[in-house]
């Protein structure tokens, strides 16, 4: 009986240790593959990786976090440096920044921004990123930046192709002499599952409570619970994609006077995968390329006209395959009264053999168009009155009532807008 009990400690005793062993050899290669996705999958900024020391119990990193500017493509490199401790089932990663940039530093005195990574061997990983609060004040100037503790989570599960993203900012206060912006109550959900390559379906929500801006003697600018909503599912076995999104803003203040509530909605249906995926695709291909400051002009021009192309290529494969977006519905509210609209694009599913016959997106296209508003509101405003002027007398706006009216369709490389007809030139 003391031999198996002997022989059962030495078994757990094993057991205790090759398995965090087993688990830091599976970490280190879940963040060498996690690296290599984000690399792969936007250009902004790439993670390298400069060592990666792993030992029993524990492990150690460091590397450089690479950021280009979306506009000038100026690089921008920071170091950061972590730390990995493993359990029986998983690890535990924290990083911190190993020297913050010069104009960072200032603003984080005491706590850096600081990142931990919980990993689990079947795949799921729990990232919190936590920005601790800001408060600077410039005596002599009388500036200063408060800014609330921010924290933001993500859940990534089944490797990388489902996640739960959150993040919640207090809000923030910057002000320079008579200037001031102020931010209130940000919070960002998002819950996305990966149908195919670049092409994900889920919810996503960001709503912000208030918005102030004042700067000197002009008066101020002000937004009130903006909400921003969308949603997208996957249709007829996972082949088709719709998103439906919302923008609605409860009120906004400007040249001293309040308007709102204002609601715009948003709809792509019936989006062939392959297709949306090729043209995504094809954009994050002209980011790179653009980002790129040491391509050669004749290699980059090359690159463009390829992605062009693949574009091109995309925006067929979806038209031929059916499709409708625009905004369906478009409520802006005055002190006048509101200003409707909508507008719809839709292009027809083809046959097999008018795929073959397809030369032009263009030519199959239809669509409508409308926008309402208030004769006060033109009234009121010289320049949109001027503007209105040669369309009325056109007939392409007509008076009902107290109203000014917009009608337009698309048909046939053809816009008919109030019975006055405006050929297209053919562009796809």
């Amino acid at each position: 009986m003391k031999k198996r009990w002997i022989v059962a400690g030495i078994v757990v005793l094993a057991g205790g240790v090759a398995a965090p062993w087993a688990v830091g050899v599976v970490t280190e290669q879940q963040w060498q593959e996690a690296a290599r996705e984000v690399n792969a999958s936007q250009p902004f900024f790439q993670v390298e990786t400069a060592g990666y020391r792993r030992g029993l119990f524990s492990a150690d990193l460091n590397g450089t976090l690479l950021y280009h500017h979306p506009e000038t493509g100026e690089p921008l490199r920071l170091s950061y440096h972590g730390t990995a401790s493993h359990g029986v089932t998983g690890s535990l990663l924290e990083f911190t920044a190993a020297e913050l940039p010069a104009g960072l530093a200032p603003l984080f005195p005491d706590e850096q921004p600081r990142l931990t990574l919980e990993t689990r061997l079947w795949g799921t990983a729990v990232a919190e990123l936590t920005v601790p609060a800001i408060s600077l004040l410039d005596d002599a100037t009388g500036e200063s930046i408060k800014v609330a503790e921010t924290v933001g989570t993500a859940t990534i599960r089944d490797g990388g192709n489902a996640a739960e993203i959150s993040l919640l900012w207090p809000g923030a206060a910057l002000q320079d002499g008579a200037s001031r912006i102020s931010v209130e109550n940000v919070r960002f959900q998002q819950s996305m599952t990966r149908l195919q390559g670049d092409v994900w379906t889920g919810t996503g929500d960001l709503t912000l409570a208030r918005l102030a801006v004042t700067a000197g003697e002009q008066p101020p600018v002000g937004l009130d619970s903006l909400a921003v909503h969308s949603e997208t599912r996957a249709g007829d076995g996972g082949t088709t994609i719709t998103t439906e999104g919302s923008i609605s803003l409860q009120s906004l203040t400007a040249d001293g006077e309040s308007s709102g509530p204002h609601r715009v909605d948003m709809v792509l249906e019936d989006f062939d995968v392959a297709g949306w995926n090729s043209f995504i695709g094809a954009m994050t291909d002209l980011q790179a390329v653009a980002l790129d400051p040491a391509a050669d002009p004749q290699q980059l021009f090359e690159q463009q006209m390829a992605a062009m192309g693949q574009m091109t290529e995309a925006l067929r494969t979806l038209a031929a395959n059916g499709m409708v977006f625009g905004f369906p519905s478009i409520s802006l509210t005055t002190p006048e009264g509101e200003v409707s609209g909508e507008l719809l694009i839709r292009h027809p599913a083809l046959s097999d053999d008018e795929k073959a016959e397809m030369l032009m997106v263009m030519q199959r296209l239809t669509g409508d168009f409308r926008v309402s508003l208030p004769v006060a509101l033109s009234e009121r405003y010289p320049q949109l009155k001027g503007q209105l002027l040669p369309l009325i007398e056109q007939g392409m706006v007509v008076q009902e009532g107290d109203r000014l009216v917009l009608r337009a369709r698309l048909q046939d490389l053809t816009v008919d807008v109030n019975g006055t007809l405006i050929p297209l030139p053919p562009v796809i």
